[in-house]
């Protein structure tokens, strides 16, 4: 009996001694480029003992293991595989082993891979939290597009909910909008290149007239409302142009691309590339003209951009980017609802012009402390001008008497600095990631307008220095702090926290003022009114993300962010014959929910389907009004309380994968991009808007297509439909003598492209508009208006490319 005892609780002892003495092997498998989860990566220990597949965050976890040391071994594909021994002592063990990324890319892996034009950011990615955020990111080179005049509308296809106005043919300004924003000039995102500004003035003019060519484009980041935590305050959220990156396997590669169309349209684009030991380099030139669908619509537009970089160390590199764009454009000017029906590619200005200068500088500095710990510091700076010189009366139909011109002139120059600490930790079995930064801002942009040439060139000079009636200088500065932690309760469940701190300070110094003409055509002197205001606030925005993984890879995902945006001195000052601005303006607020469910990693079918909420308190915005006289006047204002919620989808599958088999060269890609929006003035204190619709949404978006490849021949079909919607707060349907009030009628657009490449050679083609309808998008209060601004008819774009 007694060694029975003995037996009974020596095997005991032995057991419990065995189970205290396992432990686990957790980690990540991320890319060395990006920092990004590397999905369905094989981990292996002791040559397959054990073994383990990485989830959608890149994820994995060995339980139960006894103490001692293991051989561990990753693969994946398109990376280079890794071994490296892991030793258990006396607890857990949490490692991250980063893969890079391998040169030699099989034409079967391409095949596999071109199908998927767009996908959702990885939760982790280029120093960037997007867990539990709606993200979007278009893989530029797999696009069947004219990405020659940077067409928006197929470029951003598979983007639900997206409002783009078409009336630049040519590419040469982007403006997008969603969820009721403004899509002028994309003013409402935080526009970034290489994740640093680009805008005109970040804080006092949040405008984009500089657009990358999306022939030097890798990809296009989009992170809605949520963004607001890590990229400023603004409601539309992220837009990141990503540009390529340097070839690495070789010391040099040339690209060139020509590219012929209607309406006189020219564009040569040229990049040179490589890797010389520890030194890599980037860089394009482009050059593009055209007469443009309409008279008096001629451009000619210059772009250079390089980036070079050097790696000290496999932990440690600094790059600099510069950009220089320079474009003139003439501008046909707008039409009322009656000249559009008669003739929608008439113009009766061929005195309006547009000219922009851009020259953008960056640095930037990346180091890795080790594998958990990233730092990086982006610097830059902008030195940039934007003129405008026309005949803009407030009736769209006057005929230009061809007297003196309005001339604007703004300059900018700003600098700032952004810097970002990403930490991996974890608190007992719980893993974490941690982004902590920081931001400096300064802006300045000087405004003047006033009298120019009674010429018909482009003249940009002012006539009359003692004639200007406005001239402003706006200093801004910003500090910014900001935090977010990804909080991985299990492999599935994960919570982001966030807060951003904001401190603003504006500041307006100079005068408007006006003149007046008697009968003999003289000019009194300006009557000017001086200010010097000056605005200072501080506050703090919070957010709040969950995200769910299933297993079989489907991602539930929500999150909360507030949102806030300031107004800018530089609205509320210019002198716009077609608008008054409220002189008491105040600044705008609210917040974005969504919630959303998407595909993580599918062979077959992608989708991402989610629904939205964003309360827009303040909103600004414009109403017919009079003025004392009993005029009729354009009020820019704050209008009132809006909301906005829908549903937006987005579906792709290749059909032809379910019937034949995965090594056959035939693909037959059909996607959906669907957005239903309803909004509403739910409160307002202007008479006759409470209860009305929200201008720029339409509610429904509909962009659909069809994509057909065998082997290297790809052809694009695309459907696009959007309803119709209102350009201002009053829900005006019909449209006046000035062209700028009234519905935005409903239309639908087809485009049909193709592409074939041969080895070194590729040849695009594409027909825009391809039932030629008669259309347009945009209702223009000043330039490049103002009035109805048509849409580019019928169109044929032929590219041909090589590359050494």
């Amino acid at each position: 009996m007694n060694k029975l005892v003995f037996l009974l609780s020596s095997i005991a002892l032995l057991i419990s001694f065995s189970v205290c003495g396992q432990y686990n092997i957790s980690g990540l498998i991320q890319s060395n480029e990006d920092s990004s989860g590397i999905v369905k990566c094989l981990i292996t220990l002791n040559q397959g003992q054990y073994s383990a597949i990485s989830n959608s965050k890149g994820s994995f976890e060995f339980k139960n293991l006894p103490s001692g040391e293991y051989y561990l071994s990753a693969f994946s594909e398109n990376f280079y595989p890794i071994e490296q021994v892991v030793t258990i002592t006396a607890s857990n063990i949490f490692i991250v082993i980063h893969l890079f990324p391998s040169l030699t890319k099989l034409d079967e892996v391409i095949l596999k891979n071109e199908k998927a034009e767009v996908a959702h950011l990885s939760g982790i990615e280029d120093m960037g939290i997007y867990e539990g955020k709606k993200s979007e990111v278009i893989e530029v080179d797999k696009l069947t597009a004219n990405v020659s005049t940077n067409n928006a509308r197929q470029a951003y296809a598979r983007v639900p909910g997206l409002n783009i106005w078409e009336n630049d043919g040519a590419g040469l300004q982007l403006s997008i909008g969603g969820r009721g924003l403004d899509p002028n000039r994309t003013s409402n995102f935080n526009v970034r290149q290489n994740g640093y500004d680009i805008s005109a003035d970040a804080l006092g003019y949040p405008e984009s007239y500089y657009t990358p060519p999306l022939e030097g484009v890798q990809q296009i980041q989009i992170v809605r409302g949520a963004a607001s935590l890590q990229y400023g305050t603004q409601f539309g959220g992220l837009l990141n142009f990503v540009m390529k990156k340097p070839e690495k396997d070789k010391k040099i590669e040339l690209l060139a691309r020509q590219s012929v169309g209607s309406f006189g349209f020219y564009n040569t684009f040229t990049s040179l590339s490589g890797t010389i030991g520890k030194l890599s380099y980037y860089s394009f030139f482009q050059y593009k003209r055209g007469d443009g669908w309409r008279p008096n619509s001629a451009f000619t537009n210059y772009n250079f951009y390089t980036n070079v970089n050097y790696k000290f160390s496999e932990k440690t590199s600094v790059g600099i980017d510069i950009t220089l764009m320079d474009y003139l454009a003439q501008q046909p000017g707008g039409l009322t609802d009656q000249m559009f029906e008669e003739d929608p590619r008439q113009s009766n200005r061929e005195r309006n012009w547009f000219d922009v200068n851009w020259n953008l500088f960056a640095l930037h500095f990346d180091h890795k402390f080790s594998s958990r710990s990233e730092f990086n510091v982006r610097a830059f700076g902008l030195y940039a001008s934007r003129y405008s010189l026309g005949f803009r009366p407030n009736r769209v139909a006057t005929i230009d008497y061809n007297g003196p011109r309005d001339l604007i002139k703004g300059d900018f120059r700003n600098f700032g600095a952004e810097a970002r600490l990403l930490k991996r930790y974890s608190i007992k079995k719980t893993h974490a990631v941690l982004l902590v930064g920081s931001r400096y801002y300064n802006g300045y942009n000087h405004g003047v307008q006033g009298e120019g040439s009674s010429e018909k060139g482009a003249d940009f000079n002012f006539v009359d220095q003692d004639g200007i009636i406005y001239d402003y200088e706006f200093p801004n500065q910003n500090v910014s702090l900001f935090a977010e932690n990804v909080w991985y309760i299990s492999d599935r469940l994960s919570i982001i926290p966030g807060l951003r701190y904001e401190n603003i300070r504006t500041i307006a110094d100079g005068y408007y003022g006006s003149y007046t003409v008697d009968l003999a055509g003289n000019k009194s002197e300006v009557d000017k009114v001086y200010e010097n205001r000056s605005n200072f606030r501080q506050f703090v925005i919070a957010g709040l993300g969950l995200s769910y993984s299933t297993k079989k890879n489907i991602n539930w995902y929500t999150n909360f962010s507030q949102n806030y945006r300031s107004i800018t001195f530089n609205d509320m000052r210019i002198s716009n014959p077609s608008s008054v601005i409220d002189p008491n303006l105040q600044d705008e607020k609210g917040y974005t929910l969504d919630i959303g469910v998407r595909t993580e990693q599918s062979s077959r079918i992608m989708f991402d389907a989610s629904v939205f909420y964003v309360n827009y308190n303040n909103r600004i915005g414009e109403v017919s009004s009079y003025d004392e006289k009993d005029r009729i006047i354009r009020l820019r204002s704050n209008i009132g309380q809006a909301v906005m919620m829908g549903v937006e989808t987005y579906v792709e599958s290749d059909l032809l994968k379910w019937f034949l088999s995965s090594t056959s060269k035939w693909s037959g890609v059909v996607f959906a991009n669907a957005a239903y929006i309803n909004s509403e003035y739910v409160q307002s204190e202007i008479p006759g808007v409470q209860g009305n619709k929200v201008e720029f949404v339409p509610k429904v978006n509909l962009k659909s297509g069809l994509r057909i490849g065998l082997g290297k021949f790809r052809l694009s079909y695309q459907y696009t439909f959007v309803s119709s919607q209102f350009s201002e707060a009053s829900n005006a349907i019909s449209g006046n003598y000035t062209g700028i009030v009234g519905q935005i009628p409903a239309y639908s657009i087809m485009d049909l492209s193709l592409s074939y490449e041969y080895k070194r050679y590729k040849l695009e083609g594409t027909v825009n508009n391809l039932t030629n309808r008669y259309y347009y998008t945009r209702r223009a209060i000043g330039y490049p208006g103002p009035g109805i601004l048509p849409s580019d008819g019928r169109g044929f774009y032929v590219t041909f490319q090589v590359k050494i």
